[in-house]
């Protein structure tokens, strides 16, 4: 892993919802450079505190991006090659790194390479890089069945055992690592066998060894997963889910096992980290009690790994996904102009991130943090983050009553509110208000 993802933390943005681009792209329609609207925002997450931006799918494709048609080309309806060298720049020029978007598990059905396999059968020149079978007849015109990704009948799923996909992703990834980007997200990685990514990653690290390089990983065994795949990172869903849903239940013992597993992880890679993506819920909305987003972030920006802010979190952004077709609109908007024309109800949930960020900023070691329950109660825990002077503690009391909390060594409260008794000694302890928290320092 390259040391500088050490101290990073990513601001996600959605690039075709976040400048309002159209839901489908026209084949005829001009280029509208809209990719410059992120330069404007720039500033804002500079001021947010982060340190890189992690940009949705920007390669051009018919409708959410997913569905690839050319990922050596910028989507028509946010610009071209220009609009993106302009965005490198600009985020360089504020010492922002820049993560892109890959999807190399399936492509949309209007890529050229599956649209010669319907012309012209098996005998279509890149016919191997899909999976096909022809039980209706081979012949020209004829549609084959075809592997897709998820049911999904628009994202054909590619040919993961053809050498020639192998070389096709590594010269993706390495055209836009050299043109500026500083790694990629790896979406759907799971669906992908992991033989495949090692082929790929090492083929790109030999140009790119600082590249750093994130699977999108929901379930099953994340060590592992990186482990054989050679990739720096997976997304951590487990802690996602364990975070809201032991907020909304009041039941923090799920979000102590969820830490320990957290820990098991740490011992072999740093996990992408968040409370919201691209994919999912707002944490604004998911939380059923409005006190306890505190919680989350405090949570967020102090465990072990690298943190991704969903751009319109740090506002307090509701959305809620929806299972049906354009179900993602909601937690995918369009910004205004700039950040000026925000609504003022979010700016004390952005200040809060700003805050935790720099408190992260200030802990370095908390990248890779284990974390050790000391107090454990359904609505009241606290844990003790890395070793030696360089530990913090995180308090957090979910109940309607004010509660004292132990926390051994603490000498004071650097975020969150409470009344500390005893500082600095072994028997230390801390009253939180009701649904309060707090982080301390040894």
């Amino acid at each position: 892993m390259a040391p500088w993802i050490e101290q990073t933390v990513w601001w996600q943005v959605f690039p075709l919802g976040f400048v309002g681009a159209p839901d489908r792209a026209d084949p005829a329609a001009p280029v509208v450079h809209r990719l410059s609207h992120l330069q404007a925002w720039l500033d804002y997450a500079v001021e947010l505190g982060v340190s890189g931006l992690a940009l949705g799918p920007i390669f051009a494709a018919s409708t959410h991006g997913y569905d690839t048609i050319d990922p050596f080309r910028i989507d028509p309806r946010l610009g071209d090659e220009a609009d993106f060298d302009a965005l490198i720049a600009a985020a360089r020029a504020r010492g922002l790194r820049v993560l892109l978007d890959g999807v190399f598990n399936h492509v949309g059905r209007a890529h050229p390479a599956f649209q010669d396999v319907l012309r012209n059968g098996p005998e279509a020149r890149q016919a191997n890089w899909f999976r096909l079978s022809w039980p209706r007849g081979s012949g020209p015109g004829i549609e084959p069945d075809y592997a897709c990704f998820e049911g999904h009948r628009q994202l054909v799923t590619l040919n993961h055992d053809a050498p020639q996909v192998a070389d096709h992703v590594a010269a993706v990834m390495d055209h836009w690592i050299a043109r500026g980007a500083d790694g990629w997200r790896l979406d759907a990685a799971y669906a992908v066998p992991p033989h495949f990514w090692a082929r790929v990653l090492r083929q790109v690290r030999i140009a790119h060894p600082e590249a750093y390089i994130v699977g999108e990983v929901i379930h099953g065994d994340y060590a592992r997963f990186v482990r054989d795949t050679g990739m720096d990172a997976v997304t951590q869903y487990e802690l996602w889910k364990a975070i809201w849903s032991a907020l909304n239940d009041r039941n923090l013992f799920e979000l102590a096992h969820a830490l320990d597993r957290h820990n098991g992880c740490l011992d072999t890679f740093a996990p992408l980290t968040f409370v919201g993506n691209h994919d999912v819920t707002r944490i604004a909305s998911r939380l059923t009690d409005d006190r306890h987003l505190p919680h989350a972030l405090a949570i967020l920006l102090t465990c072990g790994g690298t943190p991704s802010i969903y751009a319109g979190d740090e506002q307090a952004f509701r959305g809620v996904k929806e299972e049906r077709v354009g179900g993602d609109d909601a937690i995918r908007p369009a910004f205004p102009p700039t950040p000026a024309d925000l609504a003022p109800y979010g700016w004390p949930i952005y200040r809060l991130h700003r805050d935790l960020i720099a408190l992260r900023r200030r802990h370095a070691g908390l990248h890779r943090a284990r974390t050790r329950t000391l107090h454990l109660a359904n609505e009241q825990i606290v844990v003790v983050l890395g070793d030696g002077a360089a530990r913090v503690l995180l308090a957090l009391n979910l109940a309607d009553a004010a509660v004292p909390l132990p926390v051994p060594d603490a000498r004071a409260i650097e975020a969150g509110q409470g009344d500390l008794a005893e500082a600095g000694g072994p028997s230390a302890r801390v009253t939180l208000p009701p649904h309060g928290w707090a982080i301390l320092v040894v």
